[in-house]
């Protein structure tokens, strides 16, 4: 049984998050042409990628020597980013043999995120949407915890600058890797 306190596994009793309705605005939706300062260094702008391209969102990524938020664990949907992030790492050959780029956003700056990414051995880039600029300009589903705003996990699949297919809520996070790779196994004929 995972402990509360190990930001790598998930506890049996996390509450499961509902759909709230707050992402079905985005399937069909044109990205926002908003550029993101990655991890790599580089500035993204999903707006203008060709083909497909997976961002998971996630509210913040843990660090093993700090204290979540009060009450995180209660959160539904909060918990989990670091075993997300995991998995994606765990199944990105198999996405990119499949076409897809791989990209994790949160509002957490860059210099935290690059932490994160080197610590988890992340093969793709993270995004920052610290100003939330992205998240307002496509509505995207957030939340509030003390001062902080986050964004409610979700993960888009996006072809040519338009969103393709939503998953929301996410749950269990360690398991959206898997569930992307067998919505884009049965998608994988659609044309370009």
């Amino acid at each position: 049984m995972p402990r509360n306190d190990d930001i790598l596994q998930l506890p049996d009793d996390l509450p499961v998050p509902v759909d709230d309705g707050m992402a079905s605005h985005l399937r069909g939706m044109p990205v926002a042409k908003v550029p993101l300062r990655s991890t790599s260094g580089e500035w993204i702008d999903l707006s203008t990628l060709a083909g497909r391209t997976v961002v998971y969102c996630y509210p913040r990524t843990g660090r093993p020597d700090v204290e979540p938020p009060d009450g995180w664990n209660l959160i539904p949907g909060a918990r989990g980013c670091t075993p997300q992030s995991c998995a994606f790492r765990d199944h990105y050959r198999e996405l990119d043999a499949l076409g897809a780029r791989v990209f994790g956003l949160s509002s957490q700056d860059t210099e935290y995120q690059r932490e994160a990414a080197e610590r988890l051995h992340l093969p793709f880039p993270l995004l920052s949407d610290a100003q939330l600029a992205f998240a307002s300009a496509m509505r995207l589903p957030q939340f509030d915890v003390g001062p902080m705003r986050l964004l409610k996990r979700l993960t888009l699949i996006i072809r040519d600058g338009v969103i393709e297919h939503v998953f929301y809520p996410v749950f269990p996070p360690d398991r959206n890797a898997e569930q992307v790779l067998e919505w884009l196994a049965g998608h994988s004929e659609r044309s370009p």
